[in-house]
């Protein structure tokens, strides 16, 4: 085989031990799968991690308590080389279970609960390095009635799987077409970066890179957008209003592509720099302040346009850089809830 498809195989004992999920086999297959020097690069609350073991015991230990019969399910596996060199793989999909007891204090339903990734791995000598992983924990929130912050613009539903039911790439792996996939996307988003400051919405030429039914699969708290005129109204237009000096700071940030036949990622801890001055996204006032933002995004084309873009964002650690804490808010909201404290907003 070759080295892509070697690394996707590399994944799929961890994976498949988070499937039917078991903390000793997770743990033992990490070991066997990482270099001793791993570091996983998470959302907030959880932030850097070194090492397997810690990893295990403060992510998933605590995450199958809230959900006993959690189950992970990838419906997006992809590789591929960046032009630095780096390789990666790149999976997409949900940990759902039965939401049972709190997790981060969020309360506990009784029913069935999905939380969408994105994780990022990156490969050296058929080792784990690092990862780069966002869980859209505000998605959690919404499904228990407990999300504190501004409704979203976008549609917030299941986001599905790839609709060519071919997010799980197999090999062998074709350099020449994921290459072309990542010049699309790459092309697509210098067109995105010249509005507004080099005219209005007919300079990006979305049409030329985007097929007519896309659907833009954002993070809970923005939502999706279906078609152009759905992407631009409850995503860019917000988001650049508040925001207009959006690509500005390129020596600030990092970000990297890859490709996987028709698929495309894009890494970046963190991989945006911009200062919210204007009002109109999420609910945000012109705080004056200039912050990092980390999104991990998966693209697919289909007959050389794309049709469907699942984005994730680390909303939590945005507005932690703005003064808000999200978690606390959400436990004010906790203590009319029977089993909460009333003074603390957390389990009793």
């Amino acid at each position: 085989m070759d080295r892509h498809t070697d690394h996707k195989q590399l994944l799929a004992p961890i994976r498949a031990a988070l499937y039917d999920l078991d903390l000793d086999l997770l743990r033992a297959r990490l070991e066997a799968a990482c270099a001793p020097e791993v570091r996983f690069n998470l959302c907030y609350p959880f932030e850097t991690i070194a090492g397997v073991e810690d990893y295990v015991a403060r992510v998933y230990a605590p995450l199958a308590r809230a959900l006993p019969d959690l189950e992970r399910r990838d419906h997006i596996v992809m590789a591929g080389p960046t032009p630095e060199g780096a390789d990666w793989v790149g999976c997409g999909g949900y940990y759902c279970g039965t939401f049972t007891a709190p997790w981060h204090d969020i309360p506990p339903t009784g029913h069935l609960a999905h939380m969408r990734f994105h994780e990022f791995y990156r490969i050296e000598a058929g080792k784990i390095v690092e990862m780069q992983a966002l869980w859209d924990i505000p998605e959690g929130m919404m499904q228990a009635g407990a999300w504190p912050l501004a409704p979203s613009l976008g549609r917030e539903w299941h986001v599905p799987a790839p609709a060519g039911n071919d997010g799980m790439v197999r090999g062998p792996y074709a350099e020449e077409e994921g290459a072309a996939t990542c010049r699309h996307i790459i092309e697509m988003l210098d067109h995105l970066k010249k509005h507004p400051s080099q005219g209005g919405p007919e300079v990006m030429e979305m049409e030329r890179f985007w097929h007519p039914k896309m659907s833009w699969y954002g993070p809970s708290g923005i939502g999706t957008g279906r078609g152009i005129a759905g992407f631009r109204n409850w995503h860019q237009i917000p988001f650049l209003r508040a925001m207009p000096d959006r690509g500005q700071y390129l020596e600030e940030i990092t970000y990297h592509f890859f490709g996987d036949r028709n698929f495309a990622a894009v890494t970046g801890w963190p991989n945006m720099v911009q200062s919210i001055t204007h009002d109109g996204w999420l609910g945000i006032p012109p705080v004056e302040k200039k912050i990092t933002m980390r999104s991990l995004d998966f693209w697919r084309l289909e007959g050389g346009l794309i049709r469907e873009n699942w984005v994730l964002v680390d909303l939590l650690h945005m507005y932690h850089q703005i003064g808000v804490d999200v978690f606390a808010r959400m436990r004010e909201f906790n203590k009319a809830r029977a089993g909460f404290d009333p003074e603390t907003g957390r389990a009793a």
